[in-house]
């Protein structure tokens, strides 16, 4: 086993590779790289034009159990698995999201991988990156201020400032922001109205950058976002203000996929970053169909637990990209299904089978909901020290009587030599052409059955309870001809219930919608349970705390 440090340490002490050669890796020329210093480069799209009509390689997605706070290794077996695919002779690329400053700085302290299976530099991809986050932030609340401008001349669309449903964004976790009122101070500053902030993450122009096919698609969709309604509750949308091409201008190289490597100096797209607590937990369509045409295997993951990220990588970015995966991997930890079933965290280093047990539950439920859309799953064991070998063999044991097989990784401690068995085990499976992808329900549905749908068959609840209200807006968009959207379940990523303190496998339990959102643009109806918050707060101690320069300059803290 490797000797170990922390993860910032390991990322330093990496032998990076110039990008071109990264690139080349991939046959990407140096020409269609616009490179950001001599480890990060974004890809031209020139060079993706001429790929687009290439074969697509398998496409393997990385979900998890629900998450705990003892921690599970999604991101870290994603860049573990696509390293020991290439370990063992294959050509795969790895795809994941751009982490975000609000949990960087608050509760996760970074999100790049762990250990030996980390992307890099993981500093930069931590922090500003290649500003695709700050251009996203910028896009969306030039259309913010271009919506009070337009109530402040004149307002020829006749927008009723009651009904404009476009706030803004920071990317900073920051619970004063979530109500506020702007226009204060008089007559010259506009007409006071209520608003407030989500996190950039949750931006709807964090949605369509990440789904958008084509600098045109994305100018497309961006002029469909609806940003109000008049009295006579008449849409009005960014194309109207004239907003759209500004916004395009904005976001014209972000939306080139970004090229990073792992340690092993294999390659990485890390390209958007939408949660998928609060929007739909998938990088980029441009960078997963770039992989996908460069590369005989691809490794991506959607966030959190299958019931959210997974969920929302099959219904909504799936469908609308046309992808059909071909295996899926299931990410748990023996800490995690302790904490499921019922132990507490500090007691989490002593063996406790019967925990395992109880807490299984919640594993096999995840089995069971990935078969639903006709993916073959295999689970992920990311093995700790303190994990004994009749844990495994509980888990083992339970997950074959879902119909699933189990492989140890240790591919944080040893890099991807920890991964090869799993990386043989999905090579056997995206090969075996047994996948058979559908959505877990039509186009066609209306839109609240939709999310029932989402509610009885992932969640197991009784039903999705909405008032009256929502149900006639619901009502109202269908006539409007959104009816097709997909759904996008705004839920808290701790349960399967809406209580995130309700562990392992709850089942006939409520799904109370207390908002919808129409985002048009994106092309999907979100629907807001429980308590979640689209702005997300700090925590009592925030990993910011932690945070800082050490000496020489040197970023200390992120790990």
């Amino acid at each position: 086993m490797a000797d170990q440090g922390t993860d910032i340490e390991i990322a330093r002490a990496a032998k990076l590779r110039p990008i071109a050669e990264i690139g080349d890796k991939l046959g990407i020329p140096a020409s269609a790289l616009h490179q950001y210093g001599s480890n990060k480069a974004k890809v031209d799209y020139g060079f993706l034009n001429d790929i687009a009509d290439r074969p697509r390689g398998k496409l393997i997605l990385v979900t998890a159990i629900t998450p705990t706070p003892a921690g599970e290794g999604k991101t870290t077996t994603t860049v573990g698995l696509g390293d020991g695919l290439n370990r063992v002779g294959k050509k795969a690329a790895i795809c994941v999201r751009e982490p975000s400053l609000g949990p960087c700085f608050g509760m996760k302290g970074g999100a790049a991988g762990g250990g030996y299976a980390q992307v890099v530099p993981m500093e930069d991809i931590n922090l500003h990156f290649t500003g695709d986050m700050h251009a996203i932030g910028a896009a969306h609340n030039l259309l913010s201020a271009m919506i009070d401008n337009h109530l402040y001349w004149d307002n020829e669309l006749r927008m009723d400032s009651r009904r404009v449903s476009w706030r803004r964004v920071v990317d900073i976790n920051d619970r004063a922001l979530r109500d506020i009122t702007v226009g204060l101070g008089g007559i010259s500053n506009g007409f006071a109205r209520e608003s407030g902030y989500d996190i950039t993450v949750a931006s709807e122009i964090m949605a369509i950058f990440c789904l958008a096919t084509s600098i045109a698609d994305l100018e497309r969709r961006l002029g469909n976002i609806v940003v109000g309604q008049t009295r006579q509750r008449e849409a009005i949308t960014a194309r109207q203000l004239q907003a759209d091409g500004a916004m395009s201008v904005l976001l014209k190289d972000a939306l080139m996929p970004n090229l990073v490597q792992t340690l092993e100096n294999n390659p990485a797209f890390v390209h958007g970053g939408p949660f998928a607590n609060i929007a739909h937990g998938c990088n980029t369509v441009m960078a997963t169909e770039a992989a996908l045409r460069l590369s005989d295997y691809v490794v991506t993951e959607a966030g959190f637990g299958a019931d959210l990220g997974a969920e929302k990588f099959f219904d909504i970015k799936c469908r609308k990209a046309g992808l059909a995966p071909d295996a899926v991997v299931i990410v748990a930890t023996v800490r995690a299904l302790k904490m499921h079933g019922g132990v507490a965290r500090d007691d989490l280093g002593t063996e406790n089978v019967g925990a395992v047990t109880d807490g299984i539950a919640n594993l096999q439920r995840h089995i069971e909901n990935i078969r639903k859309f006709g993916v073959p799953p295999v689970v992920a064991i990311n093995r700790f020290t303190t994990d004994t070998d009749a844990e495994i063999a509980a888990v083992t044991a339970a997950a074959a009587d879902s119909g699933a097989e189990v492989v140890e990784c240790t591919h944080w401690a040893d890099g991807s030599a920890g991964t090869e068995a799993l990386a043989h085990k999905v090579v056997e499976i995206a090969d075996g052409g047994t996948a058979s992808f559908a959505p877990i329900y039509p186009d066609d549905m209306g839109l609240f059955d939709k999310i029932n749908v989402v509610a009885r068959e992932i969640y197991r609840a009784s039903e999705a309870v909405a008032n009256k209200s929502l149900l006639d807006q619901l009502t109202r968009w269908e006539n409007d001809g959104y009816g097709h959207l997909p759904v996008c379940m705004a839920k808290t990523q701790y349960s399967f219930s809406t209580d995130p303190d309700r562990k392992g496998a709850p089942s006939d339990h409520i799904v109370p919608v207390r908002e919808v959102r129409l985002s048009a643009g994106a092309e999907f109806v979100v629907a807001v349970c429980g308590d979640i918050m689209t702005m997300p707060g700090l925590p009592r101690v925030p990993a910011a705390n932690s945070i800082r320069l050490g000496e020489g300059g040197v970023v200390e803290g992120l790990f």
